[in-house]
């Protein structure tokens, strides 16, 4: 088994260590088989996209072996952003979609996600029963006179940058001639963010813009991982920068002076600008910071919270019929383009919100509201876990308290989340208070209850 995870997530591992072609066709062959037998169509159309990594090619031809030996018409799209092929399969009317990728992980790592016909990632049912076909094996191979097609075709991808400067005040943005820098991180979003970025007539200095997975520094969009990028900004006088991880679904902010704004005030910037347009709904998870909570409550607006998943967030946003959503990793989620956390829908927004307003970037973050966020985690012990929560909960009963996902507790001031990891042995605390110490210490209280040592992030 190696590294792989297999989930109703999807698949994930470290290639030649647990990730290999034949768990990869066959994984595609599942989901194949899933597909048909909830579209009652003998040969479904499946979109295919991946991101820049050195395995992508590889991964690509099994998990198109597997669609063409279902008897499913794949249609290739080349190194694409997440977003994007969830705003295809809903655009061009397919029956599903697969994403490869492994997200923010190291370029060892790759992966499978997988698409609804909404455009959405797999809900839990769906995931479920593909999983079960998986370790079943229980695929739909068809004979050769009913081989699914496989074409190529990479044009269609602009579509989805196009249909985002539809949301924005194109006069606006264009008069200000901004000078952006985007670090694509040699991912799948740079060559869309390029043509998004011109037609909005950003001065533009792209870095890591071809999808070669040749990563300048490790992927995920953090602050110790964008130290060249936040010196560049101020350094060239930028207005801004935007930093995307491997597949263009997280977006993380720089300020024109160089400060790291982050991917927690990514979603905080987009209510405020999108509210100011059309209120309503406002859909979150429980691990989100409250400051994109307190912006909708300024407009009179519902907040809507869920356990932690896009899925579960998007879900959220279709039952409320919400105006915008996502989660704090940086995920925008705008019902108008689709249902997947969109790069390119964060960068539009801050852009519109920037130039509609008149004010620079520092300017309205500042106009924020602001707490401070700590993230830790700690081993965990031969506790049950939902006997540890039980004496969590107890130990403060004056906080309200959610059991939905793991623990939340809050207070006027402050809340903490707390939740056992899906793939390594320990238990995350994200704690948020108007002041530092506060969140700190609500954090160390609870990793003092839960048993162990940890540290923060």
């Amino acid at each position: 088994m190696g590294t792989r995870i297999a989930s109703i997530s999807g698949l994930r591992g470290i290639i030649g260590d647990g990730l290999d072609p034949v768990d990869v066709t066959a994984f595609a062959a599942a989901y194949a088989a899933e597909v048909v037998a909830r579209s009652g169509k003998e040969a479904p159309t499946i979109l295919v996209g991946h991101d820049g990594r050195r395995s992508a090619e590889m991964m690509l031809g099994a998990v198109l072996s597997g669609l063409s030996a279902s008897g499913c018409h794949a249609q290739s799209l080349g190194p694409t952003p997440t977003p994007t092929v969830g705003f295809l399969v809903r655009e061009q009317g397919a029956d599903g979609g697969i994403q490869i990728s492994a997200s923010h992980n190291p370029s060892e790592y790759n992966g499978l996600k997988f698409f609804q016909a909404s455009g959405s990632v797999l809900g839990r049912d769906e995931g479920r029963a593909m999983l079960d076909r998986f370790e079943r094996r229980a695929f739909r191979w068809v004979p050769f006179d009913r081989l699914g097609t496989i074409v190529r075709d990479e044009s269609i991808k602009v579509a989805h940058a196009a249909k985002v400067l539809g949301l924005v005040d194109l006069r606006a943005i264009r008069g200000e001639r901004f000078r952006v820098v985007v670090d694509a991180g040699h991912g799948a979003g740079g060559r869309l963010a390029d043509w998004l970025l011109r037609q909005l007539r950003c001065d533009l200095r792209l870095l890591g813009g071809e999808p070669d997975g040749l990563y300048d520094h490790i992927p995920e969009p953090t602050e110790e991982n964008l130290r060249e990028l936040t010196a560049i900004i101020p350094a060239i006088g930028a207005d801004i920068g935007f930093a995307l991880d491997p597949d263009a679904d997280r977006l993380a902010i720089i300020d024109e002076t160089g400060r790291y704004i982050g991917e927690e005030l990514t979603l905080a910037l987009c209510v405020q600008h999108r509210l100011g347009q059309q209120t309503g709904p406002v859909v979150m998870n429980l691990s989100t910071s409250r400051t994109a909570e307190e912006v909708a409550k300024g407009f009179g607006c519902e907040v809507i919270r869920t356990p932690v998943g896009e899925i579960n967030v998007v879900e959220g946003m279709q039952a409320s019929n919400a105006v915008i959503g996502g989660e704090g990793n940086g995920g925008v989620i705008d019902p108008r383009i689709g249902w997947v956390r969109d790069s390119l829908v964060g960068m539009a927004l801050v852009l519109d919100l920037m130039a509609t307003s008149g004010k620079p970037l520092s300017s309205l973050v500042d106009d924020l509201p602001r707490f401070a966020m700590l993230k830790t985690k700690f081993a965990t012990g031969s506790e049950p876990i939902a006997t540890m929560l039980d004496r969590i909960a107890g130990a403060h009963p004056e906080a309200s308290s959610d059991r939905r996902d793991g623990l939340r507790l809050d207070w006027p001031d402050a809340w903490v989340h707390i939740r056992a990891s899906n793939t390594e042995p320990i238990i995350r605390v994200i704690a948020e208070a108007a002041e530092a110490d506060r969140a700190r210490s609500l954090a160390e209280a609870i990793g003092s209850l839960a048993g162990g040592g940890g540290g923060a992030s």
